[in-house]
């Protein structure tokens, strides 16, 4: 059992995260998915209610049960993923931030690419 402490860290945690898939949903730059999937951890942390009701909602119940199920994510978030890992980094070439920058990026965006194009897409597609 969590304590009082660990369990408002945790919701902190999850609504923050809430917010941020949220903004995702607007902002092309920002992911939604990893957001909603950390949310969806520490809601069940902290809160049965908002975890329920996050497992419930249209919009991110379906990215959640996709990766619970099956590990799996939609070709459309894969897409979006992709397509925003390759704009930032244009944007950063664009900016001509420092070299050092731009390999960091290309190290961290690549392997995050790596791992969500290597992830199987739900039964369903």
């Amino acid at each position: 059992m969590l304590t009082r402490t660990a369990r408002l860290t945790w919701l902190v945690i999850g609504l923050l995260a809430l917010a941020l898939g949220a903004l995702g949903i607007a902002l092309p730059l920002l992911p939604t998915t990893p957001f909603i999937l950390v949310a969806a951890f520490a809601f069940a942390q902290s809160s049965e209610k908002l975890h329920q009701w996050l497992l419930d909602h249209n919009v991110f119940g379906p990215l959640i049960d996709n990766w619970q199920q099956h590990g799996a994510i939609s070709r459309r978030a894969k897409v979006l993923s992709v397509m925003s890992m390759a704009a930032v980094l244009a944007i950063s070439l664009a900016m001509a931030l420092p070299t050092v920058v731009i390999v960091l990026q290309l190290v961290v965006l690549g392997a995050a690419a790596l791992f969500i194009l290597s992830r199987p897409l739900p039964p369903a597609e």
